[in-house]
């Protein structure tokens, strides 16, 4: 592998050039969608995880190649999901970008250093089932972004899995060697509010950096004798968020060239959920560096550890409520445009839940216009129901009534699943009756 880094040097450098002599256009202003920064906004700042519209859905996505429509183009991704996916778990999501000459293909199998151990550049073995990979393929196989198109890509992919799986808004992440990791910097620019960290493997300015002004969790990874993107390019990435995230500065120790070892330092002074990390290692443009001999090594390089330690801190501060066993009663009424349901929540378990959040689906065209005992959000779709001050326990055995109206155009089934904190419920003896059906008693 590490002579294909050799053989695109030539066109790195060609790159290099043109945005030296004039590349501002991948700089520019490329926006940021406000509905993906909105949700991962409030999600950090409420230090508690954040569905997606797919949670509760069965998924039409499966792993496997997919087309999207980006800004006219036809685009290309491909998709891991874990096994046994559970569409009431909110799962993290990684994406991770390939290196100018490679593809999504190389990115998802790891085929390039090794098969299989180094896929998703190490960390889906690491994953064990817990996260949601995406490889996109750049145009012409780099990642220009021009005029922020692969911005853009990224924006649509978010839209197209999150809308269909069940994902943690507040655990969104990307990662890339070389181009890949301009990307990724490029996204730490720009969505800053989406993504909670990034790592950036031997990059350079290449993908641009619009907005660049906020703070984002970031590990930078660099070689020493780096001879395509240099060091030097990696440190100046790096000190930009050391500035963005009010980090405290400093040169950080490096290791000596010959050693063929690596160093790593946290930065301190950072602002909180906000932490910079620096790792150097003696060698040059490779992407699986090894402490003790040179070249790629799925099996015995570093790196991946240290990339799935950095992403995997960042847990939701406030803890989940109590795990439930549960079970589901109720009765839908309707008339021809509005209807009423009113349900029974019941703890089957043997421990106390202390606060909860009942999760369902309404089906379409229905929309919550009030409710009671219980806070509604949103009004349609994936609906949850939490819990207000005077209900907030059920002891084992016990169970609390709550209920809402609302409007519908035709469609007044009820839901078909209920999750209480993340569990599924038994559903029992939800019927649904209309007036004329309560008039004859």
């Amino acid at each position: 592998m590490t002579r294909t880094w050799f053989h695109l040097r030539g066109a790195v450098m060609a790159v290099l050039l043109v945005l030296t002599m004039g590349g501002t256009a991948l700089g520019g202003d490329h926006g940021a969608n406000p509905r993906l920064m909105a949700s991962g906004t409030a999600a950090a700042r409420a230090g508690a995880a954040a569905p997606t519209a797919g949670c509760g859905k069965a998924p039409t996505l499966t792993s496997g190649t997919y087309t999207i429509q980006s800004n006219g183009k036809n685009r290309t991704f491909i998709l891991r999901i874990p096994d046994g996916y559970d569409r009431n778990r909110a799962y993290r999501l990684v994406f991770g970008f390939h290196w100018l000459g490679g593809t999504s293909t190389d990115v998802a199998t790891g085929r390039t250093v090794e098969t299989g151990t180094w896929a998703y550049y190490g960390l889906q073995r690491l994953a064990n089932n817990s996260t949601v990979f995406v490889a996109p393929q750049g145009l012409n196989n780099g990642w220009g972004n021009a005029g922020g198109e692969d911005v853009t890509l990224v924006d649509d992919i978010l839209r197209r899995i999150e809308a269909d799986l069940c994902v943690d808004t507040t655990q969104r992440f990307a990662l890339g060697f070389s181009y890949g990791a301009a990307m990724s910097y490029s996204l730490a620019c720009s969505r800053a509010t989406v993504f909670r960290a990034v790592a950036v493997q031997s990059g350079g300015l290449l993908s641009g950096c619009s907005g660049g002004t906020q703070p984002i969790a970031y590990l930078g990874v660099h070689g020493l004798r780096d001879s395509v993107l240099s060091i030097a390019g990696g440190r100046t990435l790096r000190d930009r968020f050391v500035r963005n995230n009010g980090c405290t500065a400093q040169n950080p120790p490096e290791p000596a060239q010959g050693s063929l070892t690596h160093r790593i330092t946290t930065y301190s002074g950072c602002s909180a959920g906000h932490p910079v990390a620096w790792a150097a290692f003696d060698e040059g443009h490779i992407a699986a560096p090894q402490d003790g001999a040179g070249g790629d090594s799925g099996s015995r390089t570093w790196l991946p550890a240290e990339v799935w330690k950095f992403f995997t801190q960042f847990q939701t501060s406030t803890p989940p409520p109590d795990t439930a066993t549960c079970q589901v009663t109720g009765t839908v009424s309707a008339w021809n445009s509005g209807l009423t349901a009113n349900l029974t929540v019941t703890n089957t378990g043997a421990t106390a839940i202390n606060g909860w959040s009942l999760a369902f689906t309404l089906p379409g065209g229905q929309t919550i216009t009030s409710g009671w005992n219980a806070g509604y959000s949103p009004a349609s779709g994936r609906v949850t129901a939490t819990s207000v001050s005077h209900n907030g326990t059920i002891a084992p055995g016990a169970s609390v009534g709550l209920g809402f109206q609302a409007t519908h155009t035709g469609n007044t089934a009820s839901p078909d699943s209920y999750t209480l904190n993340g569990t599924a419920c038994a559903v029992t003896g939800v019927r649904q009756r209309d007036l004329e059906d309560q008039r004859r008693g």
